[in-house]
């Protein structure tokens, strides 16, 4: 295995045993509590220092070595750019979209595409691990698959490090007006705050920007595997509702 990608899968196994076991099951269509906030339901605004929700790495594939074997190998074939590899790992109806592309042949275009993202994208999803949905099910990445119910998944997003430092504007020289480590934050204006950055609101009011490579929405582009005849195979990888 590539040295990078099988550090990616330790490093993985590791962010596993610090997750908090209690996360609650993946939600069928996540939103905001009625007269709450959509992303800080919890908070009181009377408090002097808001403390908001957060959403701890976990990777349930370390309970299970078939999977977890599974996904090293494709991970491997992901650094190498195996085509063959990756496409032997495929369902043959897997869905890409939530309309009509849907097959490995669609999927072989998208990752022939010299515009596509896929490769990259399918690397990072696996990177961040994931829940079973059931015994022969499993969701990445945790961020779509332990997403919490109460919580907007559109308004909301996760951020997936720590001690992410929070800038009081898009220039990478100005005040640090916040940290974060695994937070819950509300994304604010347009998606491409600029380069590399996400506009977000923290639990206790204070607006700014960080990093966007640890901002992840639980709609983002998400992978879902299915064990038949005990062969894992990826079924699914959509994004959006």
């Amino acid at each position: 295995m590539d040295r990078a990608w099988a550090a990616v899968v330790v490093a993985v196994t590791l962010a596993a045993g610090q997750a908090a076991s209690a996360q609650g099951p993946r939600p069928a269509a996540p939103r905001g509590g009625p007269g709450g906030d959509a992303c800080f339901p919890s908070v009181s605004p009377a408090a002097p220092t808001r403390s908001g929700p957060r959403l701890l790495p976990v990777d349930d594939a370390v309970s299970r070595p078939d999977f977890f074997s599974f996904r090293a190998q494709l991970l491997a074939a992901i650094a190498r750019r195996d085509e063959a590899a990756l496409l032997a790992s495929v369902d043959p109806g897997i869905r890409t979209s939530f309309g009509d592309d849907t097959g490995v042949e669609a999927f072989a275009r998208q990752l022939r595409d010299p515009q596509s993202a896929v490769w990259g994208e399918l690397g990072a999803v696996l990177a961040l691990g994931g829940r079973f949905r059931s015994a022969t099910s499993f969701e990445a990445p945790y961020v779509f698959a332990a997403w919490p119910e109460r919580l907007d998944s559109f308004e909301c997003a996760a951020v997936t490090g720590e001690r992410v430092r929070v800038r009081a504007t898009p220039d990478p020289l100005s005040a640090v007006v916040g940290t974060v480590s695994y937070d819950i934050v509300r994304l604010a204006g347009s998606t491409a705050a600029g380069a590399g950055l996400r506009h977000v609101v923290l639990a206790n009011g204070v607006s700014g920007y960080m990093a966007a490579r640890y901002v992840r929405s639980p709609v983002e582009k998400r992978a879902i595997f299915q064990a038949t005849g005990g062969q894992w195979r990826l079924a699914a990888f959509v994004s959006g509702d």
